[in-house]
């Protein structure tokens, strides 16, 4: 009876090293590349399942360049020309003139020139280029 208690005994490190073993390179197995077996592969795609073409850059190009205008410096503009963008009066073109030059065209709301609503209507319309 002794040699049989003794046995799994001695068999019990044997089998916690084994678990732990396979408990430990499961996440690698698990990570590696995973071939087909031989003579199964998958089919190809069928020819109906394609993507269709992309659209030509040239295409989408041509009206965004359409409607880009020309920005207006805020840092040379008369008054007249401020004047004329949207929500900017004679009093807004005349605290912008008076508060130059400007680093950025965000300058006018960070200097408080303009306040932000404003701001968003010529944001994409005036540059502050610098000399």
């Amino acid at each position: 009876m002794r040699t049989l208690k003794l046995r799994h005994l001695a068999l019990a490190p044997l089998a916690a090293a084994l678990a732990f073993g396979l408990l430990t390179s499961a996440p690698v197995m698990a990570q590696g590349t995973q071939t087909a077996p031989s003579g199964t592969m998958a089919p190809p795609p069928k020819a109906d399942t394609k993507m269709a073409p992309a659209p030509k850059a040239e295409t989408k190009m041509a009206p965004a360049k359409a409607e880009k205008t020309e920005l207006l410096d805020i840092n040379s503009a008369t008054a007249e020309q401020l004047d004329a963008l949207p929500g900017v009066g004679k009093a807004y073109s005349a605290a912008i003139i008076k508060g130059r030059p400007y680093k950025g065209k965000d300058d006018l709301v960070n200097k408080k020139i303009v306040p932000q609503k404003t701001y968003d209507g010529i944001k994409d319309k005036i540059i502050a280029k610098q000399k």
